[in-house]
């Protein structure tokens, strides 16, 4: 018996894709390391319903347990991230008839496919319709140019300025968009690399100075020492964490200061949690808006936004990456009372 079932265990280790293996109850009598990577709770001998919670594929267990041959279906996951399945519940036969009946349930995740069929179409679809504006502004320009002001040098430099910035903010809009694409596709694969938080915050803080200095802000940065480690994609975490101090200098100028600071949140609900808060001093945001400031290209006030050459992607992609790395970004303002923008993140476990 034990050769049996070290055999069926080599077979199931042999699949890529997450198998688990349940007997009458249903509780789980096997499973392969891609289950058990998907579902790190997964034991011998635990309740189905405890790692699985899908109404459709734990009533396919119970028909193929019953009697039925092989059903197939999909499984759509939303917690702690959006997923996507298909999965096939097949009998497994055993040489003993006195043996209880099986089932093998075999996943396979569509959601990468799903995703990238999704950036196709949503590219496509932004990119058209924020490209359409600036573009024809170029065109318009290129024209007249072309035209009555042929010969007259001062308003072609003045035209050439303004086609610039239009080439730019194109340029800007679509490297956002690509970047957002990216994030989304992998949304669901957190990473593990340990990153040293306060160092982005040190870091970006010392980028972004001359712009602040440019713009008359005062930008302070307060970390702890020792260093906080989180999980995460160091590039990724340092974008979220210049597209807030971005925002900070050039959204709440009026207010003359932004405060950088890291430190540990003692209080969440989910034990101590790393947390990055950027805080302005400016106008403030109304309570209307705030919900909807992580959608694509929402502006609070459209003009202001494209002067500064925002995209409308910032607070998205941070939103996405935030998502991404099992964390959550919150936002507290007041009109008049400045804004404070906070993402927590889990810490690197030791």
């Amino acid at each position: 018996m034990d050769t049996t079932r070290a055999l069926a265990q080599s077979l199931i280790e042999a699949v890529d894709d997450p198998v688990l293996v349940v007997d009458d109850g249903p509780r789980v009598s096997a499973f392969n390391a891609a289950a058990h990577k998907l579902w790190p709770s997964a034991a011998a001998g635990k309740p189905l319903t405890f790692i699985v919670r899908s109404p459709d594929v734990l009533d396919a267990v119970e028909r193929v347990l019953g009697g039925e041959r092989r059903i197939a279906g999909t499984w759509s996951e939303r917690v702690p991230v959006e997923r996507l399945f298909a999965f096939t519940v097949s009998p497994v036969a055993s040489v003993d008839p006195a043996a209880p009946a099986r089932a093998a349930i075999v996943f396979r995740d569509l959601t990468e496919a799903r995703r990238l069929d999704m950036m196709r179409v949503d590219f496509i679809a932004n990119a058209s319709h924020e490209l359409r504006t600036p573009l024809a502004s170029v065109l318009g320009f290129i024209e007249t140019l072309e035209g009555p002001a042929r010969e007259d040098l001062a308003v072609r430099d003045r035209f050439l300025a303004i086609m610039k910035g239009q080439a730019q903010r194109m340029a800007r809009l679509i490297e956002d968009l690509l970047s957002l694409s990216r994030v989304e596709m992998n949304e669901h694969r957190r990473p593990d690399s340990p990153v040293e938080l306060s160092l982005i915050a040190r870091q970006i803080v010392e980028t972004l100075r001359p712009l602040a200095e440019e713009r008359g802000v005062a930008v302070t940065c307060t970390v702890p020492d020792p260093d906080i480690v989180v999980a995460g994609a160091r590039d990724e975490l340092l974008r979220v964490a210049e597209n807030l101090v971005e925002n900070a200098i050039k959204y709440g100028q009026s207010g003359k200061r932004v405060d950088v600071t890291v430190d540990i949140d003692e209080a969440d609900p989910a034990g101590p949690q790393a947390r990055l808060s950027v805080r302005d001093y400016g106008p403030g945001i109304a309570a209307v808006h705030q919900p909807r400031l992580t959608e694509r290209f929402y502006r609070v006030d459209s003009g202001d936004s494209r002067d500064k050459g925002g995209t409308g992607l910032g607070l998205a992609l941070v939103k996405h990456i935030v998502n991404r790395h099992r964390g959550r970004l919150t936002i507290e303002s007041r009109p008049g009372e400045g804004a404070c923008f906070r993402v927590t993140l889990p810490l690197l476990p030791s």
